[in-house]
């Protein structure tokens, strides 16, 4: 698939702006803070109904107007003429709308699964580097790319958690006994089945897609960064055996069915019922849970050096990217800032990497950057306009 025409109003800095694209290689080129990033942004909000530069929408509106609208084109392919109009209106303090072929949508949700992307941005330094919710957020936005649905499980997993953990806090500090009392344990039982229920669904399908994804990312790994060690990753969880372990172990993880989660859950659930309800927390479910990212033998975070983080980080991202195509689904590959941050090789091993994408948007300060092999259409960027470029 790819976008061949993008048109945003009110986005970020732009007041206006429409453009025609291809498919194949678009590069964005401008210095910092003229608006470049803004464009790819806009696309991948689309595509997955969030931002890798902001966790908000607010930022989304350009200063001093009430709403911003972003919408594309997509062609379903090089030999396909089917094509779907996105559409997303953002307005600040309300309910976002969303349109699909003009038509109106019950809920933004509905476009998920339309435009498929794979972003790669300076930022993802953090997946490897930083806290576990920028990994489960990487693999959670990988699971919403393969199947959209999860979106919905994962909002309601979300929805359910704030409201058992509401009610831990109301009763901390009034429980009495080991398990918190009777009544205590009588109102939370229900909030207990559906966050189980839910966790269970949403920790299959991380396992799953953390499974199927680590041959690719270590195809890549061993592709990019010229080291012996192997990348891998396992799933960490409460839930799980060795849950303490930091040091990832070789092999296969096994991956228990949804039922037998679920079971787990409820089991954990009541193992901890005293200490939730003295620290008002929900502390057990996904939303506690992290990915052991590793090469070699040791974990990543905290022995890797930055050029083999940048290598991992890349490496996963060009793995989600095959693990989509594998099963046919062809996203729209944004590499933002990121020729910048790499050494000369990792750039060619890149480019090389992904010049048979269907559609690569790039943006740099500087064109030189970009590898030959990725050149193709060119647009400037300056003050909020987009020209042509040379």
């Amino acid at each position: 698939m790819f976008v061949d025409h993008l048109s945003l109003a009110d986005f970020r800095s732009y007041r206006e702006v429409d453009l025609a694209l291809t498919a194949g290689v678009t590069t964005f080129v401008g210095a910092n803070g003229q608006g470049k990033t803004n464009l790819v942004e806009a696309v991948e909000y689309l595509s997955t109904l969030s931002s890798h530069r902001v966790s908000s929408d607010a930022p989304l509106i350009r200063a001093g107007a009430e709403r911003a609208v972003a919408r594309a084109r997509v062609r379903a392919g090089l030999d396909d003429d089917r094509a779907l109009v996105l559409e997303i209106e953002i307005t600040a303090g309300r309910a976002n709308r969303a349109r699909l072929n003009r038509a109106p949508l019950r809920s933004p949700r509905e476009l998920l699964g339309a435009l498929r992307t794979v972003v790669f941005s300076p930022e993802d330094l953090a997946v490897v580097k930083g806290d576990p919710s920028e990994r489960r957020a990487f693999l959670d936005a990988l699971v919403i790319s393969r199947w959209p649905r999860m979106a919905g499980v994962r909002a309601d997993y979300d929805r359910v958690l704030r409201q058992r953990t509401t009610l831990l806090k109301s009763l901390a500090g009034r429980s009495r006994g080991p398990a918190g009392g009777e009544d205590a344990a009588a109102t939370l039982e229900v909030w207990d089945d559906n966050l189980a229920r839910l966790g269970a669904e949403v920790v299959h399908a991380r396992m799953r897609t953390l499974a199927e994804l680590v041959p690719h990312t270590a195809t890549w790994y061993a592709d990019i960064a010229p080291t012996n060690n192997t990348a891998t990753a396992r799933y960490r969880s409460a839930l799980l055996p060795g849950a303490e372990d930091a040091t990832p172990e070789p092999g296969e993880q096994e991956i228990p069915g949804r039922d037998e989660l679920e079971q787990r859950i409820l089991a954990e659930l009541a193992r901890r019922r005293s200490d939730e309800l003295q620290r008002g927390l929900t502390l057990v479910g996904p939303h506690r849970d992290d990915v052991v990212l590793g090469l070699g033998p040791l974990p990543a975070k905290g022995y890797a050096s930055h050029g083999e983080s940048w290598s991992l980080a890349l490496s996963l991202r060009l793995g989600a990217m095959a693990l989509l195509r594998s099963e046919d689904v062809f996203p729209v590959l944004i590499l933002d800032d990121v020729f910048a941050e790499l050494d000369a090789t990792r750039r060619e091993r890149l480019a090389a990497g992904v010049a048979d994408a269907e559609q690569v948007l790039v943006t740099a300060a500087v064109g030189s950057e970009v590898p030959p092999v990725l050149r193709g259409q060119r647009f400037d960027v300056a003050a909020g306009e987009v020209t042509p470029g040379g």
